[in-house]
């Protein structure tokens, strides 16, 4: 199988999820924990690129920083969103798969699964 990565948080019980599915399919993946390990803006452009995605709909809307940092505004361009996941990385979707020059959000763990076939 082509080159593949999951980018992970260990305390998100999705991302879990994923990592075990990789594991009972003895999938080999270079594990990314994109909290401690921030994706710069180049890798997030490249990685929204490969999941057909907007920056805003990468984010999480939930996560407290969202809020702090005002990022509801509607005028935020995609380079200041992208900026913002780059300074709070957990603003990210969480588990993301690539395979390839392909990737998708684990929400739910499913599209993994499709990823995978």
């Amino acid at each position: 199988m082509s080159d593949i990565t999951l980018y992970h948080y260990a305390r998100c019980s999705k991302s879990r999820a994923a990592l075990a599915l990789l594991e009972e399919r003895n999938i080999n993946a270079t594990i990314v924990n994109y909290v401690d390990n921030p994706l710069n803006a180049q890798q997030l452009t490249a990685l929204l690129s490969k999941l057909g995605l907007t920056a805003r709909q990468l984010m999480r809307s939930g996560e407290s920083a969202y809020s702090e940092m005002a990022l509801d505004n509607p005028d935020l361009s995609e380079a200041e969103l992208i900026a913002a996941m780059v300074q709070a990385p957990i603003l990210m979707q969480r588990p993301v798969l690539v395979v390839g020059q392909r990737a998708a959000i684990g929400r739910p763990i499913e599209n993994l699964v499709e990823l995978l076939a």
